[in-house]
């Protein structure tokens, strides 16, 4: 683990200004932070320059998100400014549908890359349009999940990406918020071993990329891919998520917030260095001790250890 977090997930949107449709839903993706449901205020701008002040030279970059596209956020443009000013490289996700040419400038000008969420609708790719137009380097974040999972196959396969693209990034669907526990994926399911197979053909991997989440998943069916080119759960390790109402999480899809810690209370240094983050780095000390791949993998993922695509019979959850 780094002393500090060179990766800050930052969830500067308290509601989604879209929720209220049910986008994700009709796009088929079950939002793991229910923005269908909760409502709560945005980061105020002076939380999140009080928190920038606080990361000095140990963060390399943010990630803007929440519960809602960050593009929609009141201060985007000021917090865009903040984050460079203090030498720090934003990146964000966002569905698209509220982006306009304007803030497409926006975001060449300030963010390192911007992520398109695969929501298969036009304003999809008038967005991909826009960020590419502008000059940004985008990618597609791609939700996988049993309901998704053969359009991946397409995909790939059938090279039906957009074209100028960077990357498509697949997510691994997790059972929280939203989540349904019948989308999960399962190891033993042959389509799931198709897919991952796929990467081990050089081509696929040139427009691919992958969460963390997915790692248990490419060790053991994608087996040509080097494991140096892989990183486990950096939750807690490398990265964090800060919550809009101020709470340091060691990983998003803590929505229980079981090792939370509030950042009025305590700085982002006190917070990193915490009880409550060693009590999860724990749990990735102690998983699959007797593991040959344990190094790589970490034992996958310490919040819903369901989702790990792992059928070795030496896994071992403590």
């Amino acid at each position: 683990m780094a002393e500090m977090p060179h990766l800050l997930d930052i969830g500067i949107m308290g509601h989604c200004e879209h929720g209220a449709q049910g986008l994700c839903l009709q796009a088929g993706v079950q939002c793991y932070q229910n923005g269908l449901e909760i409502r709560q205020p945005n980061m105020t701008l002076e939380d999140y320059s009080r928190l920038i002040d606080q990361c000095g030279e140990q963060v390399c970059q943010v990630a803007l998100g929440g519960r809602g596209d960050p593009d929609m956020h009141e201060d985007f443009e000021k917090i865009l400014f903040c984050t460079r000013e203090a030498g720090i490289v934003p990146n964000m996700t966002t569905s698209g549908l509220g982006l306009t040419p304007q803030k497409a400038v926006l975001i060449s000008r300030y963010c390192g890359a911007a992520a398109v969420s695969w929501y298969r609708s036009a304003y999809t790719h008038k967005a991909i349009d826009m960020l590419l137009e502008a000059g940004v380097h985008t990618n597609i974040h791609y939700v996988l999940g049993k309901n998704s999972l053969e359009e991946a196959i397409d995909l790939i396969e059938g090279g039906k990406l957009p074209s100028g693209i960077s990357r498509v990034i697949f997510l691994l669907h997790k059972p929280v918020g939203l989540g349904r526990w019948d989308n999960v994926l399962d190891i033993l399911d042959p389509r799931v071993r198709y897919f991952f197979s796929l990467f081990n053909v050089e081509e696929h991997c040139r427009i691919a990329g992958f969460d963390s989440c997915c790692v248990p998943g490419l060790l053991n069916m994608a087996w040509k891919i080097h494991t140096s080119s892989m990183e486990p759960c950096e939750g807690g390790r490398f990265s964090a998520y800060v919550t809009p109402d101020m709470l340091l999480l060691p990983c998003s899809f803590d929505q229980n917030q079981r090792w939370a810690v509030s950042l009025r209370e305590n700085t982002l240094r006190e917070a990193w260095n915490s009880e409550a983050f060693e009590r999860f780095r724990d749990v990735m000390r102690d998983r699959c001790p007797d593991c040959s791949m344990k190094e790589s993998c970490l034992g996958g993922c310490p919040v819903v250890p369901e989702i790990v695509l792992c059928g070795m019979a030496r896994r071992e959850i403590i």
